[in-house]
């Protein structure tokens, strides 16, 4: 095992220790976060209110030492309140760059889906290129650069759905459920409690070492093989022996899901103290990346199934490669 694998184990644990004295539950979520940041993918979080969406990014934020910004996305929004503006200056007769809160490590677009299409295109620009242009100007935004955006199942009224494009730039999409009534028992007891402080306990200079060490994990060419496989199963399913399924399905997974799928294995395999994928780390976030990318046939919907339900039986019916792939890529890696 390499000392990258190893010191990333020891330094995201701090990282755990310090939100979670903040937040409670929530592991699955935390989890996918942290393999973001790592794989420097984004994240499309769908959960009722209240669930400590925002309060575990901010924690974050302040754990990896990082600038945290929380928009909140409203039919008015306009693009310029995303990216910033030039403002006129009277007394010198100039015009001076306002950045916008974009600028940030950890962005945090809430109700994302209640802005117009212009201001979710300016999100786009910000999430794949990394930068934004300001009368013609380009700035860079800061590294690293995690988007968060958030849902709300309920109440859809006035709310603008997210084109096909947009949704396929995020790397997964998370459910937030409810806590457990034990869970939610802390919860009330800290909330209403002394408020614990936050340290930083990593920076930003060694969270973009780690997402470089990241890239150098091992990854089977059998286990892409596999991911292949299987998203290109959710787009012709009847050659993968799985006919039922293919009526259900209008569109599939684009081959930035196969691109994703193999990132998050990454990154999920050096969370776990690993410089090799296996594929058990490419199963647990594979319903994570293709729920968002399935575009259900209105049968689909009439038989009331989920995209859960039917990755699901993809991965039934497409077999991951053999467990004695551990012995192999562990030589192949150290080689």
């Amino acid at each position: 095992m390499s000392n990258d694998a190893g010191d990333v184990t020891t330094l995201m644990q701090r990282v755990l220790y310090e939100v979670k004295k903040v937040v409670v539950g929530q592991d699955h979520f935390l989890e996918r976060v942290m393999v973001a940041i790592l794989a420097q993918g984004h994240l499309l979080v769908e959960g009722v209110p209240g669930l400590a969406k925002t309060l575990t990014v901010k924690t974050l934020a302040n754990a990896i030492d990082g600038q945290f910004k929380r928009i909140q996305f409203t039919p008015d929004l306009v693009p310029a309140d995303l990216v910033g503006t030039r403002i006129y200056n009277q007394k010198t007769g100039d015009f001076t760059v306002s950045l916008g809160p974009v600028f940030a490590n950890l962005l945090l677009a809430d109700e994302i889906n209640r802005a117009p299409a212009k201001v979710q295109s300016a999100l786009l620009e910000v999430m794949q290129e990394y930068q934004v242009t300001i009368a013609g100007q380009t700035y860079k935004v800061p590294k690293p650069f995690l988007v968060m955006a958030t849902q709300n199942p309920i109440e859809s009224e006035g709310t603008y759905p997210l084109p096909e494009a947009q949704v396929d730039r995020f790397m997964m999409k998370v459910m937030v459920g409810y806590p457990t009534i034990e869970e939610e028992f802390v919860i009330v007891e800290r909330v209403t409690g002394v408020t614990q402080a936050i340290s930083a306990v990593a920076n930003t200079a060694q969270l973009l070492e780690l997402q470089t060490a990241c890239r150098n994990v091992y990854v089977d060419p059998a286990l892409i093989q596999y991911v292949v496989r299987l998203v290109n199963a959710t787009r012709e399913p009847e050659k993968h022996g799985i006919k039922d399924t293919a009526r259900y399905i209008t569109y599939g997974a684009s081959p930035r899901a196969s691109i994703h799928l193999i990132e998050g294995g990454r990154a999920m395999a050096f969370l776990r103290g690993r410089d090799y994928v296996l594929p058990e780390d490419v199963i647990d976030i594979a319903a994570d990346v293709l729920r968002h990318r399935l575009v259900l046939s209105y049968e689909a919907l009439a038989d009331a199934q989920t995209p859960d339900q039917i990755i699901t039986k993809l991965m039934s019916q497409i077999a991951p490669p053999a467990k004695p792939l551990e012995n192999h890529v562990r030589l192949a890696a150290n080689a």
